[in-house]
């Protein structure tokens, strides 16, 4: 697994071992960075981005190499917090970063909400729907944001209240929703 694209591109991500983590494949994520730049390759330095359920944090890592300003990395498990941590100094991009080592359920508040939110939750464990309700009660989703949540291609969920679905796409298992969220 590699970064795709930007200032990081090629370099090797790591994924925990032995755990029920599903880091995004370079494909999916070269697809959807595809859809959220419209074929730019770049974000914009403004852009604030949360990766919630990180675990090798592959989605926030990606999104800071094509120039995203900040990324905050959400993830309960110790080890995948750690490897993110080791990351982030690997690329030297621990100014532009921080891991919180908190349940996406329960966030606490954010510094500034955030404009670009990945959802990668464990697969069928209905953990979106109370994840975006406690992120957007939380502060942590911005007006206008964009919400790319990650689920199984079995999966269903409703777009919830407050939200415009953009787009929907299936690469082999993996189910891609982007989400607007209405101000």
């Amino acid at each position: 697994m590699r970064i795709v694209a930007g200032k990081h591109r090629g370099r090797r991500l790591t994924a925990p071992g032995g755990r029920q983590v599903r880091p995004t494949s370079d494909r999916v994520r070269e697809s959807l960075f595809s859809i959220l730049t419209e074929g730019s390759a770049t974000l914009s330095a403004d852009t604030r981005v949360l990766d919630a359920f990180a675990g090798s944090g592959a989605l926030g890592l990606e999104a800071l190499s094509r120039g995203a300003g900040f990324a905050t990395f959400m993830d309960t498990d110790r080890e995948c917090g750690d490897l993110i941590d080791q990351t982030l100094a690997d690329f030297d991009e621990h100014n532009r970063a921080r891991v919180l080592r908190r349940d996406a359920i329960r966030p606490g508040k954010p510094d500034i909400p955030c404009d670009l939110v990945f959802l990668d939750p464990p697969y069928r464990q209905g953990l979106v729907p109370k994840a975006l309700d406690a992120l957007r009660h939380g502060g942590w989703i911005a007006p206008g944001a964009q919400i790319v949540i990650e689920l199984s291609k079995k999966e269903s969920i409703a777009v919830p209240e407050g939200y415009d679905l953009e787009t929907e796409r299936t690469y082999g298992n993996t189910r891609i929703l982007i989400l607007d969220a209405k101000p």
